[in-house]
């Protein structure tokens, strides 16, 4: 047997798994446009996939609105975490028929919704007329909270990390795909007390 044919059954697996990670309502097609964009007009009637953190949860008497700060969505097509690396792209507002509780969809919660492009609506941010381009939502997704793991006291090995193999960046080995850092967990040492001095 080819030493190479577990490596691409391994490879494919990986492919089929990367494909389909998207949230089955979340699947489909949509315009590259992002809410920035959408700003400047020209983008209404454009299909959109948008997410974001929750700013805030506005229940009107036919519809609810959400007021959502726009961020690039990753490959399952969630927004991507507030950090240093991950940039705003402006706001917007989804609305759909119905109610959604806002102590549910609170502030600062990942949502993406799917939809289409209708104008923009102009609310005041601050002392700011800031125009959200409107999305009436066919679909509102709330994603699960995120969970903080915290590692416990371990070492990163300086051989298996994402600079290792390669001077100019990340190591990319032959198979494809990125290798993040390996924490090698070191359990701290068991201090036993002294034994008892034996009794003559």
């Amino acid at each position: 047997m080819s030493m190479y044919k577990p490596l691409i059954l391994a490879t494919a697996v990986a492919t089929l798994a990367a494909c389909a990670t998207v949230p089955q309502p979340l699947q489909g097609t949509y315009t590259d446009v992002t809410s920035v964009a959408a700003q400047q007009g020209g983008a209404s009637g454009a299909q959109v996939r948008w997410g974001g953190q929750i700013i805030k949860t506005a229940p009107g008497e036919q519809e609810t609105c959400f007021y959502v700060l726009s961020r690039p969505l990753d490959d399952e097509a969630r927004p991507k975490a507030p950090s240093t690396n991950s940039e705003t792209q402006g706001r917007f507002v989804a609305c759909r028929a119905g109610f959604y509780d806002p102590e549910v969809f609170s502030a600062g919660r990942d949502i993406t919704v799917t939809g289409v492009v209708h104008g923009t609506v102009s609310e005041k941010v601050g002392d700011y007329n800031y125009a959200y381009p409107r999305v009436e939502a066919n679909v509102v997704y709330l994603w699960p909270k995120r969970v903080a793991v915290n590692y416990p006291p371990g070492y990163y090995d300086p051989f298996w990390g994402p600079y290792w193999g390669s001077p100019w960046g990340p190591y990319w080995g032959p198979w494809g795909g990125y290798y993040p850092s390996r924490v090698i967990v070191v359990p701290r040492p068991v201090v036993r007390p002294p034994p008892p001095p034996a009794r003559g």
